[in-house]
Parts: C-alpha cells; structure tokens; sequence
C-alpha cells in the first residue's frame, strides 16, 4: 500500500498526467485527427494547471482538514494559478498571435524585410486557457482525489 503522506503528491500528479492525455482524446474528437503532441503541450481542454492545483488542495483539504493552514494556502495557490491561466497566460498568447500578425501584415504591405532573427522566430501563441478549459481542469482536479481517497486514507 502506497503511505498516505503521498496521497497529495500523488493526485496531484496523476491529475496533471490525465489532463494532458484527454488533450489529446478531446483534440480528436474535434477534428478526427491524432496529434500526440497535446500530451505535452500547454494551453487546451482540461486545463492541466487547473487539474494539478486542484487536486493538490482537494487532496490536502482531504489528509489535513478543510480548516487547516496548509489547505488555505494551496487553496490560494490554486485561485492564482487559475487565475493566470486563464487571464495573464491566455492573453500573453493573443499578443503574440497579434505580434505575429502585424510582421505579416508588414510584410506584404510595405514589402520590408526583416533582418533581425527574432522576427524569425516561430513564438507558441497557445499559452493560456479559455474559462471552459480551467473549469474542465478544475473538475479532473475534483475527482482524481475523491476516487483515490479509498486507496490512500
């Protein structure tokens, strides 16, 4: 039997692993096409930041108590990683898809060429997550612990 002081390490982890892989079964089942780099890539649905720090504190709240110290803050690690996942990280991307755009655009339009090799760059524009995605991480994160809590505790 796996020691009980794992139970947040663990769910938190296998929460991550998940979420990654039903990036890859959900991005399937949207264009009937297999790309396996979603098992590794940011940004999609479910959101594996949402997944990982959810379970993390679910987890926690679960071993430690709902009204220990340790729960409240994972429980406002967890609100911020979301947070940024969601707003910071999400708009970061839209800003380098707009970057990227206005180079193009430049291009054609004036017929410049760029020297410099940052303009070369092929920069992710993906690095955020729309709300649907954190909330489809959030709930991953909810039910890794509840289903391995009988294992562990």
């Amino acid at each position: 039997m796996i020691p009980s002081s794992l139970y947040p390490l663990v769910t938190a982890l296998l929460s991550n692993i998940l979420a990654q892989v039903l990036k890859t079964v959900v991005y399937y089942y949207r264009t009937g096409k297999w790309d396996f780099h979603w098992v590794i890539a940011s940004g999609g649905f479910p959101s594996s930041h949402s997944s990982t720090v959810t379970a993390l504190s679910l987890s926690i709240g679960i071993q430690e108590g709902f009204d220990s110290a340790i729960f409240a803050v994972t429980t406002i690690f967890s609100f911020i990683v979301m947070y940024d996942a969601c707003h910071v990280r999400y708009y970061s991307g839209k800003n380098i898809e707009l970057t990227q755009q206005l180079v193009k655009d430049l291009r054609e339009m004036t017929g410049l060429h760029f020297d410099d090799p940052i303009y070369q760059e092929k920069l992710k524009n993906v690095l955020g997550h729309k709300f649907v995605e954190v909330i489809g991480g959030f709930v991953v994160g909810l039910a890794v612990p509840l289903i391995l809590c009988p294992l562990f505790l």
